[in-house]
């Protein structure tokens, strides 16, 4: 199920996803409270790279959340080091761990003094994932991917369909390898958003919830039991 918030204007897109993301927080860490596993696991956040969400982490940052109790992380990433103007983990230490914010954990996915498949595979092994993000904001890219699932990677019948956490793609028509959170893990995130703008990204959107078609923001938008928070500006 899609739920749409359009605004005019980024700031406004901004702040209100970041207090859509606070609440959503909030929840999951009074019930981390509130359960008998108090402390065992920090709240999940999962962020996504690129420029659209810039001002939104920025925003966030500041937001005064109890940052200690809760771990940041990606929803994907390149197979770059972290100094490379392609990472995102390079993008979230830029922008979202700093203010208020530079009290939380991060969790990166990418380690390139190992082998991809070997470190995929430890990322599926670690306990730290052994739960999805209580909160995740996806972005989406024209040809309707989102994370790094990829229609045209050799890797997407897989991405769909593998219980794992994590997967390793090779997107055909983007650069750099990616490791990235698997349709199945996404699915089961509690507070799921999407954040876009512009016409273009709308139409791909509409076009997609209508019926299911070869990208990943489809299988999302076509299942039942997946609630995606859009955040759409149409500048």
């Amino acid at each position: 199920m899609i739920e749409l918030h359009a605004f005019d204007d980024q700031r406004a897109q901004s702040d209100a996803l970041a207090k859509a993301v606070g609440d959503a927080l909030h929840a999951s860490l009074a019930a981390q409270a509130a359960g008998s596993t108090t402390g065992a696991h920090p709240a999940m956040l999962a962020v996504s790279g690129g420029s659209s969400p810039r001002p939104f982490l920025q925003t966030l940052s500041t937001q005064t959340f109890d940052w200690a109790r809760i771990a940041v992380t990606l929803v994907d990433d390149r197979w770059v080091p972290e100094a490379d103007s392609a990472s995102n983990s390079q993008l979230v230490h830029a922008t979202l761990l700093q203010n208020a914010a530079k009290d939380a954990t991060f969790w990166p996915l990418v380690d390139t003094t190992q082998d991809l498949n070997a470190h995929v595979a430890a990322l599926n092994a670690d306990s730290r994932f052994s739960v999805v993000p209580d909160v995740a904001i996806l972005g989406m890219g024209e040809d309707g991917h989102t994370a790094s699932i990829f229609a045209d990677s050799p890797e997407w019948d897989h991405a769909i369909t593998t219980t794992e956490r994590f997967v390793a793609v090779h997107p055909g028509s983007a650069p750099h390898a990616r490791v990235s959170w698997s349709m199945s893990a996404l699915k089961e995130v509690k507070h799921l958003f999407l954040l876009i703008a512009g016409p273009r990204k709308m139409d791909v959107l509409n076009a997609a919830s209508a019926s299911l078609q070869k990208n990943a923001i489809s299988q999302l938008a076509n299942d039942k039991g997946v609630r995606l928070d859009v955040y759409w500006c149409a500048n």
